[in-house]
């Protein structure tokens, strides 16, 4: 009990993190401030400035200048108003990574309109150079902040920037879905492996999203609808063709929500069996969307129909403990343990009986106590 009342001494937990619906309010009003602020600058700056500045010049100085009062704003309330994840930081977060990625994404395309990328008029060219830009910016402000949104964008955008360069190769498209899924497996592995620093309880929610995130793409990766249908969206087709290779990606569509369901049950991980079960609704879409068969009143009636009796017959299956499974709640299948209520039973002071103080009889000089002795 010494060590951890040295460490909460020396690392106290003293930030403010209110409740959903405050944090929510707090984001609204604070982004509502901050767009107004951006406007008032605007308003400002245009005035203050001879009737020679431009319009690009008035949109860089506000830009510049809004990303370094909200980087300012952001470190003061992380450091001195003890802020985190409390509506206002991440107000602030997402107000100055729009404004960088904004600046970036417009340069981008002036420097390339301008004639940078002569010889190579298609936008897959400034595409990549905005991605390699706006990546790394993610990745710092996700090391800095450890928001699990912008963890979600820095993924997506890596993924962006990997189908753009595979893209620009006459063999790119082919070897595209399974470079998605090679990409998702080594983003999950790069999720376990940040997961055994001793850091991690920081980056814990950000661990999950790039668990989740990447569990979901490897699936999409090998969806036979997301495959044909973005192939005909690559090609400009009105209507999609039989891809190649259909029937390996007809077996990832019917093959990784059972494996994803079966990986969950035997290692207890819920988010597998939870991503599992979400696909297997996306698989009977892929295969109803090529291969329907009942009307969708029908079909809709009869997937209900199977999936009550289905939990019905797993919850009575499941209702004395198989295969390291239950469904009985935890606080009826446990004794109820209060953590609480031990730390101060361990550390609070137990009071001691009142030492005897009056006791009749044994007096001495007359027998009434008169020297004092009872």
């Amino acid at each position: 009990m010494a060590q951890l009342s040295a460490i909460q001494a020396a690392h106290p937990l003293d930030y403010y993190r209110p409740t959903i619906f405050l944090r929510i309010t707090l984001f609204i009003f604070t982004s509502i401030g901050l767009l107004a602020g951006s406007g008032f600058a605007a308003l400002v700056f245009s005035g203050g400035f001879s009737s020679g500045v431009s319009e690009e010049t008035l949109l860089l100085t506000t830009g510049v200048l809004s990303i370094i009062g909200s980087l300012i704003a952001l470190e003061f309330a992380i450091k001195e108003s003890r802020l985190c994840h409390s509506g206002i930081d991440n107000a602030l977060l997402y107000y100055l990574l729009g404004w960088i990625v904004f600046l970036l994404v417009y340069l981008t395309h002036k420097t390339a309109t301008s004639g940078l990328y002569e010889g190579n008029t298609s936008t897959s060219s400034y595409t990549i150079t905005t991605l390699l830009l706006v990546l790394p910016v993610l990745l710092a402000a996700t090391v800095r902040y450890a928001d699990r949104l912008v963890a979600a964008a820095a993924y997506a955008t890596s993924l962006l920037l990997l189908a753009s360069v595979l893209l620009e190769f006459p063999i790119g498209r082919l070897i595209l879905p399974f470079a998605v899924m090679l990409a998702s497996v080594a983003a999950y592995f790069l999720g376990k492996k940040l997961s055994l620093r001793p850091d991690h309880l920081y980056y814990k929610p950000c661990l999950q999203v790039l668990k989740v995130l990447s569990l979901l793409t490897f699936y999409l990766g090998g969806n036979y609808l997301v495959v044909r249908e973005g192939n005909a969206l690559l090609s400009d087709a009105l209507v999609s063709a039989q891809i190649p290779f259909a029937w390996l990606f007809y077996f990832f569509t019917a093959g990784i929500p059972v494996a994803y369901i079966i990986v969950g049950l035997r290692r207890h991980d819920r988010v597998w069996l939870l991503v599992g079960l979400l696909i297997v609704v996306f698989s009977l879409y892929t295969l109803r969307h090529y291969r329907s068969v009942l009307p969708p009143e029908i079909a809709a009636t009869l997937a209900g129909a199977v999936l009550i009796v289905a939990m019905l017959w797993v919850t009575r299956y499941l209702r004395q403990p198989r295969h390291g499974l239950t469904a009985t709640a935890d606080d009826e299948d446990q004794p109820k343990f209060n953590l609480e209520s031990l730390i101060i039973a361990e550390t609070a002071t137990v009071p001691q009986p009142a030492a005897v103080g009056f006791e009749f009889g044994g007096g001495s000089s007359g027998g009434g106590g008169a020297d004092g002795s009872y």
